[in-house]
């Protein structure tokens, strides 16, 4: 039985299904479980022709029919191209402002809620708080306003120009949206702690660590699409490691480690490495022909690019899924930020498969991967260099070897439970009702 009494929440969400987005994973999980909890969904996005991203119309299909969706236009990416803006949150500005104030005005909305890491759009809660009164969240997926780049002396992901440009949007914006927002959601414990330092006129109590929830019905409905996943030729008798996800100049320790290990033990045992084949799929976010590999040239470097094959571009979100399904091990590889938490974790777990980590101890992942019996990890510190985690990550390189094809890993399904999709949603909305209840004692002071 769903609660008789609903809230209803406006959320924010640029980046939608059909578009294959990262960043939209936590609302498309939440939205067929929030009226369970007493919350009616709406959302607010982009169509999907003004986005820059794959389509994936089977994503489209997991969203409840139920849940209504406001689309906006935006300007056209070719067009602002042309004076070197491709932001979507730019482009689409304007249009959310108006489709949101239109929607604010019509309906009753109890609470605004911002799931993105189109950052720009954040600014948004406070302009539609002074205006309507309504509280808002919002969600850090990622750090908005960082140093992470200028600290590390590593070049930051689409250049020095357009990053420098994008931390300067978000020193003019974060602090207007942090003014009045209600809550924050973040999916590392460490955001908090730097937006607290940041704006001190926050409380402890408006912060909620929140990883995203594991999605098990996309894992249920996956043997019935019949996805055929062209990475790789899962009968072709080799052994199949595969990562799905970004890379980067941050994961080169990783990689390196990684790489260095395989390169010793190839050394000394070369028959068991011959069936042996890495992918690593998806690793830039950048289109066509602007995506750089970054994992192959470090291959390359250690002497084990005849083993590793580097798939730049996204692919469809089932059929990753399918190719995690398909694989013999999952690899995962973390990055020097021990902020960094991989929302990748959980569909990893749920492929069923051997899982080898290689992370920051600080992350998230590694102790959730322990409570889980998931997988095993290989962690380093920021002080760490390759040669320093070689025996650890030989062990761990023999342990995917020794096991046989069609293992599966004994996770502890109990301890998972707290982590999927349904259990997040749960206290997702939990932090919702916080945020009326707090809203209606400031009216009564």
């Amino acid at each position: 039985m769903y609660p008789t009494l609903k809230h209803k929440v406006l959320i924010i969400s640029p980046h939608f299904p059909p578009i294959n987005a990262p960043d939209h994973q936590r609302v498309r999980m939440s939205l067929p479980y929030m009226e369970q909890f007493g919350w009616e969904p709406h959302v607010l996005t982009v169509q999907p022709d003004y986005v820059a991203g794959i389509e994936d119309s089977l994503l489209a299909k997991t969203i409840p029919d139920r849940i209504p969706v406001t689309y906006t236009k935006a300007l056209p990416l070719q067009q602002t191209q042309r004076l070197g803006i491709g932001s979507l949150g730019i482009r689409s500005f304007p249009y959310l402002l108006k489709a949101g104030d239109r929607l604010l005005q019509q309906t009753k909305f109890d609470l605004i809620y911002f799931s993105t890491t189109v950052f720009i759009t954040m600014a948004l809660g406070g302009r539609w708080y002074r205006h309507f009164r309504i509280p808002y969240v919002l969600d850090f997926q990622d750090p908005w306003l960082s140093d992470y780049y200028k600290q590390t002396d590593t070049p930051p992901p689409g250049g020095r120009w357009k990053y420098g440009f994008s931390q300067l949007q978000a020193k003019l914006l974060e602090p207007r949206a942090m003014s009045k927002v209600s809550h924050v959601i973040s999916v590392s414990p460490a955001y908090p702690k730097t937006l607290q330092q940041r704006y001190p006129h926050l409380l402890s109590e408006q912060f909620t660590v929140l990883p995203f929830g594991a999605p098990e019905p996309d894992f249920e409905q996956l043997p019935y699409l019949n996805i055929q996943q062209k990475i790789f030729n899962p009968h072709d008798g080799k052994r199949h490691w595969v990562y799905v996800g970004r890379g980067g100049n941050d994961m080169a320790l990783a990689l390196r480690t990684l790489f260095l290990g395989i390169q010793s033990e190839r050394r000394h045992h070369p028959e068991k490495w011959q069936a042996v084949e890495l992918h690593f799929v998806g690793t830039s976010y950048a289109p066509g022909n602007r995506a750089v590999k970054t994992v192959e040239p470090i291959a390359q470097e250690l002497g084990v690019a005849d083993l590793v094959q580097e798939h730049v571009h996204r692919i469809p979100y089932f059929e990753a899924l399918q190719v995690l399904v398909d694989s013999d091990a999952i690899l995962m590889i973390g990055s020097d930020d021990p902020d960094y938490t991989a929302s990748k974790l959980y569909p990893c777990i749920l492929a069923r498969k051997p899982v080898l980590a290689i992370f920051h101890q600080q992350s998230s992942v590694v102790d959730i991967l322990q409570s889980c019996q998931a997988g095993k990890s290989v962690t380093f510190t920021s002080q760490n260099k390759p040669a320093d985690l070689l025996p650890k990550i030989a062990a761990q390189l023999n342990w995917l070897l020794s096991i046989p094809k069609g293992y599966k890993p004994e996770t502890n399904w109990s301890a998972f439970q707290a982590y999927t999709a349904r259990e997040m949603t749960k206290k997702q909305c939990s932090v919702f009702d916080n945020c009326l209840t707090t809203a209606k004692i400031n009216k009564s002071l």
